[in-house]
């Protein structure tokens, strides 16, 4: 009976169709943007912008969901399931649009070729990471391949520094034909097996020492305060850790996944992407 009707806990799950409407209005303005290109750009890229708005609103919403579920201890298969759901609309099909409509459309052989890649390889990590939740093999400590949430953030969050750089002009220029190699690279990285902290043990619970409290509260206010380049930071630097990670001692992933929030295991610190 409880497969055939499957609990829905209503805080998660309203986070994830917070996360799923985020990914609908960004995929909305996209197209309305598109529709303005030629005949008035300075509306065309205002929706763009919205749209990268939205596209980190999900981010915001996706993190929160599992969070909630975690709290309450309501984690559950549909849950799962729907969260994927809301993720490939919001982080696959908008990123890919958006990218397209801003510089992939110039290539009209290849660029919906690359960015129907980078939506593949986001639907295949996101079933393969349901696959490994099912089976629980480690699903929960850490991420098989970059997360597409975070694949997804980076490109909004890098879309809107260069318009940031461009000021009023509110176009890319030649900084534009950097998302389509970012693109690809993410389609890889996605599918590739490098491990990433999934950082899931942070809840509301979470304990930290006063020095620790400090730097995340400081790295909040400066994110804040510069939000037009600080987000891309972020993402970029959790980019990179998935490189930098399996070279690092266990004591230092330890000092770094700690300092976040993380507890590692002693499993988990002697996988090996």
């Amino acid at each position: 009976m409880s497969q055939q009707h499957p609990k829905i806990y209503l805080l998660p799950n309203l986070m994830t169709a917070g996360n799923l409407f985020c990914g609908f209005a960004a995929t909305l303005k996209i197209l309305q943007g598109a529709l303005l290109q030629v005949s008035n750009p300075d509306a065309a890229s205002d929706l763009f912008h919205a749209a990268i708005w939205f596209i980190l609103g999900a981010c915001i919403f996706d993190l929160l969901d599992g969070r909630l579920a975690r709290l309450g201890g309501h984690d559950s298969s549909f849950g799962r399931e729907f969260d994927s759901l809301a993720d490939i609309v919001s982080f696959g099909v908008a990123p890919a649009l958006l990218v397209y409509r801003i510089v992939l459309q110039e290539f009209p052989r290849a660029g919906w070729v690359v960015a129907f890649v980078y939506l593949a390889c986001g639907a295949l990590r996101l079933a393969r990471f349901n696959c490994l939740a099912a089976n629980h093999t480690g699903a929960d400590k850490e991420f098989r391949g970059f997360p597409i949430p975070s694949a997804a953030g980076l490109i909004a969050s890098l879309t809107l520094f260069m318009l940031w750089l461009a000021d009023s002009e509110h176009r890319l220029g030649n900084w534009k034909f950097v998302l389509p190699p970012l693109m690809l690279f993410l389609s890889f990285m996605m599918f590739s097996r490098f491990r990433y902290p999934s950082f899931k043990a942070i809840d509301w619970r979470t304990t930290k020492s006063i020095p620790r409290f400090l730097v995340i509260s400081l790295i909040l206010v400066v994110t804040v305060m510069n939000y037009e380049w600080m987000p891309a930071v972020l993402f970029l630097a959790y980019l990179l850790y998935g490189f930098l990670r399996p070279w690092l001692s266990r004591e230092w992933q330890r000092e770094i996944e700690e300092e976040i929030g993380e507890e590692p295991t002693a499993e988990t610190a002697e996988q090996v992407p």
